[in-house]
């Protein structure tokens, strides 16, 4: 029986997982991306055949940035330096089974946009190392938001204008605090970066009106630590024309894309 295979490429690891028809991860391995393309490709085909899973029906590879996915080409990378690579023919090519792409927090925001079905219309916000996002309506990507990159919002923060992941995202945690989400314990640091989250994603509420919001990424997985003190910062821009709806931590932080491909590959 052929399985499906996923692919979650980020700036520093890869991650590779099989999945069977009932939608079960069947194995899965991670390996660190090398810097050079060519090597990636050498180093991810091997990966592949060294898997026990050996037929694959079609494969689903997830990628930061930007890309045309007519072309099945990859134009630029958030956090690589790659350019123009086309990896659908290079891996299509290698591995013989149809090969399709998408952007990682686009395949995120269907993963978690599936676990809450009683809502038609799902903002995914991810606050990582930058801040991305997608828009899921009835249960599929938004074509009208497929290339949204909310992070690149400029907004007035401490009096001049800045990128929204520039003040809000992990880094800009790190560069300000010296600590990394993980090592946050105290409240009033939590305090200003539920602030500084909800300053940009106001904006992105009101332009996109979604029924739910799913707060995910790195930043994302302490939401229990947040989530209060963002949704109470959220509501004071709330008025008779905007309506802040309810927020969601991620249920499935850490592999919510490799799913996001499971899904999008039986869609």
């Amino acid at each position: 029986m052929s399985n499906i295979l996923t692919v979650d490429v980020g700036g520093t690891k890869t991650l590779i997982a099989s999945f069977n028809n009932k939608g079960e991860v069947v194995e899965q391995f991670k390996f660190p991306t090398p810097v050079d393309y060519k090597e990636f490709i050498t180093q991810l085909v091997e990966s592949i055949q060294n898997l026990q899973s050996k037929k694959f029906e079609k494969c689903v590879i997830a990628m930061p940035g930007k890309m045309d996915r007519k072309k099945g080409v990859v134009l630029a990378f958030g956090n690589l330096g790659w350019h123009d690579v086309p990896i659908v023919s290079d891996l299509e090519h290698k591995l013989s089974i149809p090969v399709k792409i998408e952007n990682d927090a686009k395949l995120a925001a269907l993963s978690e946009a599936h676990l809450i079905p009683e809502y038609r219309k799902v903002l995914y916000i991810t606050v990582s190392t930058g801040i991305g996002g997608g828009m899921i309506i009835n249960g599929k990507i938004d074509p009208n938001n497929k290339d949204a990159e909310y992070g690149h919002m400029l907004l007035e923060h401490d009096g001049k204008l800045q990128r929204w992941e520039a003040f809000a995202s992990g880094k800009a945690i790190v560069e300000k605090f010296g600590k990394r989400a993980s090592e946050i314990e105290d409240q009033a640091t939590w305090y200003i970066v539920a602030r500084n989250i909800a300053l940009g994603l106001i904006d992105v509420i009101a332009a996109t009106t979604p029924d739910a919001i799913v707060i995910g990424g790195g930043v994302g997985s302490h939401f229990a630590k947040y989530g209060d003190k963002l949704i109470e910062e959220l509501k004071l821009y709330e008025d008779d024309l905007l309506h802040v709806p309810p927020v969601f931590g991620a249920q499935n932080a850490e592999e919510a894309v490799i799913y996001g491909c499971y899904i999008l590959a039986n869609q």
